[in-house]
């Protein structure tokens, strides 16, 4: 539990949240859509932050779907550079506060320079013990749940596991987020009130929590009146509880 305002709340373990507003938030300041997304990306270190002092032990993030390719090329192209803005400005703070840095998506669609800068983070922070931050960069949860049942296909092939055996504990270690912890909330800021292909498997029993806020307006604050409204829920997972 943490108490904030008089009121215990109940922390969860992992958290996701979609990225959502960026462009729409820029455009009320009349300024570009890329200028909303390079404040997105600084947005995500100022949640990182605040996650890890209310106690939070997984933060995962949409940055970048499987859809977002079909963007005009400039936006695509710009967003394509924030990787490497994201390692230069916030590796200290990171490092300050203990954060590990680890990313969900394909790689097959990154450029060979992105893909270095996503496996220096990730080498550079694997043995932090803080907040897991875990990007979802190129991702997809329709292809991620397919990439899974495709490898237990070949496990079935090569006669590892038997299919009349396969439970989804198999399909759980085969995803990207096989070593973080069950999800338990999601939040979409923006106003939109859906998934758009994001953790469809981990949602399962996760809380779901929506607001108005656009994402690069998203605070500590916004991410506590989060977690209070978490702290509300009776999670039953199926069951009833007295």
């Amino acid at each position: 539990m943490f108490k904030k305002r008089n009121v215990e709340l109940n922390i969860p373990k992992h958290v996701a949240i979609i990225l959502d507003g960026n462009g729409r938030w820029a455009k009320k300041r009349g300024m570009p859509r890329t200028y909303g997304h390079q404040r997105g990306v600084e947005n995500i270190r100022k949640i990182a932050i605040a996650a890890s002092d209310f106690g939070i032990k997984a933060l995962s993030v949409y940055a970048f779907s499987t859809e977002n390719w079909k963007r005009p090329k400039d936006e695509v192209d710009f967003l394509m550079k924030l990787p490497g803005e994201f390692e230069k400005k916030f590796k200290d703070d990171f490092k300050k506060y203990d954060i590990k840095v680890m990313f969900s998506g394909r790689k097959t669609h990154l450029s060979q320079e992105n893909l270095e800068i996503l496996e220096r983070i990730t080498k550079n922070t694997k043995d932090r013990k803080g907040l897991i931050l875990n990007i979802c960069f190129d991702y997809g949860s329709k292809t991620e749940i397919v990439e899974a049942c495709k490898a237990i296909a070949s496990d079935v092939n090569s006669g590892k596991i038997k299919i009349e055996d396969i439970t989804s504990k198999d399909i759980d270690k085969h995803l990207y987020t096989k070593d973080l912890p069950d999800l338990d909330l999601l939040i979409r800021p923006s106003g939109e009130v859906r998934l758009s292909n994001f953790l469809l498997w981990q949602v399962a029993y996760a809380e779901l929590y929506f607001c108005k806020t656009y994402w690069p307006a998203f605070s500590k604050k916004s991410l506590e009146k989060a977690l209070i409204e978490y702290t509300k829920r009776n999670r039953r997972f199926g069951g009833l509880k007295s």
